[in-house]
């Protein structure tokens, strides 16, 4: 079952609705789709009704016009899905912490997928990636597309024990529905050095739940263990460290992911 968007968006936001039980929401990293989720979609949707976004330009909603921000993403979304947990991988998690933090009537909890408030270090932050980083992507999208995201998919791999089989499935799953328009990605890659919700996690009127990859070299584990702290999860609950895994391990360790997602959702449940 696919759901799309109302009308007055452009083109239609593509969600897929599979499953069955509560309604959870997927949304994936930069340059991927919903796609990407399928080891754990096919853990997760005994037990719930999964909505998989693509996000605006990416996948089946390439033509969407709504612009890759944090506010018409989570309005266009919150539109055509039900209330319910968000579950946000990467930059995807920017956009599921924006939606809980600013609707939590309708996001009444937050999971974090080697997502962080903050990639880009600072003075402050000082387990986040160099913001020369993301310019260099930009500047390869314009000079070499193709290969640009190929280096992209091997960072999110690098560390991994299976590293080689991520890339490879991270590859498989770039292009399976059509390519990313590459303003898009240069949207997403200003999104993810530009934004900072550190703020908002003081105040975050839902519970949430972080769970890292040991070997990421994106989001710092240290990173998520401090944002962790500022939403006021105690490491010991709220937490979750993936040995081994890189910045997608839902690939590689999915039945791991799985489960911890399980419990988290089934404890904000009861």
């Amino acid at each position: 079952m696919n759901m799309r968007a109302p009308a007055g968006h452009g083109s239609a936001l593509h969600v897929e609705v599979v499953g069955h039980g509560p309604p959870l929401v997927l949304l994936h990293g930069w340059a991927m789709h919903g796609g990407v989720f399928a080891p754990l979609v096919e853990r997760l949707r005994g037990a719930h009704t999964l909505h998989v976004v693509d996000l605006p330009g990416h996948g089946h909603s390439r033509g969407c016009d709504v612009p890759l921000q944090l506010e018409p993403c989570v309005a266009a979304i919150a539109a055509v899905v039900p209330p319910a947990p968000w579950c946000g991988w990467s930059l995807g998690g920017l956009v599921a912490l924006h939606a809980a933090a600013t609707r939590p009537a309708a996001v009444p909890a937050l999971a974090m997928l080697c997502a962080t408030p903050r990639f880009v270090r600072g003075p402050d932050w000082p387990h986040g990636v160099s913001a020369g980083i993301f310019r260099d992507f930009a500047d390869g999208l314009r000079s070499d597309y193709r290969a640009t995201l190929d280096r992209f998919v091997a960072l999110e791999a690098f560390g991994s024990d299976h590293a080689k089989d991520e890339i490879r499935a991270l590859r498989d799953d770039l292009f399976a529905r059509d390519e990313p328009a590459a303003s898009v990605l240069a949207d997403g890659l200003e999104l993810l050095e530009t934004a900072d919700l550190r703020a908002a996690l003081p105040g975050l009127a839902v519970p949430s739940f972080w769970l890292a990859g040991r070997r990421d070299r994106l989001v710092d584990p240290r990173a998520m263990r401090e944002a962790a702290a500022l939403a006021g999860v105690a490491p010991d609950a709220g937490l979750h460290v993936v040995e081994h895994a890189g910045h997608a391990p839902f690939l590689t360790h999915a039945g791991e992911v799985a489960a911890r997602l399980h419990a988290f959702l089934d404890s904000v449940a009861a």
